[in-house]
């Protein structure tokens, strides 16, 4: 037992080496990863294979057009009934539309807001045409249902009407538009990641953004400029509601006036919801995704 020879220990391998090389590497991706990018700012960010062959293979394409159209003829009925005048009752009917349709189509209800997505390639054009179409058709029926209980009534009530666009109104109108459906389009793009996941939160924000832009275009268009009933945030229900005009001096002035009230309502508000996704796109972009601090963040003190 004296005389037995100690027996050798293997020795590990050392794994210095790997963990040196891992420790090299680690920064280099932390460093990337948290440098804000705007690579692949322009991807399609919606199906790759949705087209007009693919898009209705499948029936939910239909219960999304559904609700869009349902929900655009209840927002239309809602303006043409309880317009400005009560505007506690119509945040609170607004959310409850767009939480019913959140789940179904994701509740665009407004051509501003399904071209922003379409801009920013949220959503495929054959889509977009088909909720823009949903759109307008849920309005002029939403229009129809509200005039016949109207006309059978036999009351001499009006429907609102919109001013008509002059030479003279047109930039204030057109101005106002394109800055209340920036706002909105912005706010609906911020708040997409809550269409699923908390569709209260979602209706709440849009209903709030949507309070806050006629607010906003109530003094600057009634308190600095004098216009009452200028602005509709909506080309779908614009078109529908009885905006153009009807009488002129010729056809020349009734396609002038035509074109005014078009580019007015239809035209300025759809260019301000493509701004509204862009700027929302680069502020997501160049705020890494958002702002987070931890507890020992001194970024703010």
């Amino acid at each position: 037992m004296a005389n037995q020879k100690p027996k050798k220990v293997a020795k590990k391998p050392s794994t210095k080496p790997e963990a040196k090389k891992e420790a090299l590497a680690t920064p280099a991706v932390q460093t990337a990863s948290a440098e804000p990018s705007l690579k692949g700012f322009f991807a399609r960010k919606c199906d790759k294979n949705e087209n007009i062959l693919t898009i209705f293979k499948s029936p939910r394409i239909w219960g999304a057009l559904i609700a869009e159209l349902l929900g655009t003829m209840m927002i239309v009925m809602l303006l043409l009934t309880l317009g400005l005048a009560q505007p506690l009752y119509l945040i609170f009917a607004v959310v409850a539309v767009y939480v019913m349709m959140a789940g179904l189509s994701g509740a665009n209800l407004n051509p501003i807001i399904t071209v922003g997505m379409m801009a920013t390639r949220r959503m495929s054009a054959i889509r977009g045409v088909l909720y823009i179409l949903a759109q307008v058709l849920g309005a002029w029926i939403g229009l129809i249902i509200i005039n016949a209980f109207r006309l059978s009534s036999g009351t001499v009530g009006e429907l609102p009407m919109m001013e008509e666009v002059t030479g003279e109104t047109f930039w204030v109108v057109a101005l106002v538009e394109l800055l209340g459906a920036v706002i909105i389009a912005f706010c609906f793009a911020r708040t997409l990641r809550y269409v699923r996941k908390n569709p209260l939160t979602f209706a709440f924000a849009i209903a709030g953004a949507m309070t806050l832009v006629i607010v906003v275009a109530t003094i600057i268009a009634n308190g600095y400029f004098g216009l009452a009933d200028s602005f509709i945030f909506n080309p779908a229900a614009a078109l529908m509601y009885q905006i153009l005009p009807t009488t002129a001096d010729g056809i020349g002035e009734l396609l002038g006036m035509a074109g005014l009230a078009l580019a007015a309502y239809v035209v300025f508000p759809m260019v301000g919801g493509v701004i509204g996704f862009y700027i929302a796109d680069v502020a997501t972009k160049l705020s890494a995704g958002g702002y987070l601090c931890e507890d020992d963040c001194v970024c703010d003190k």
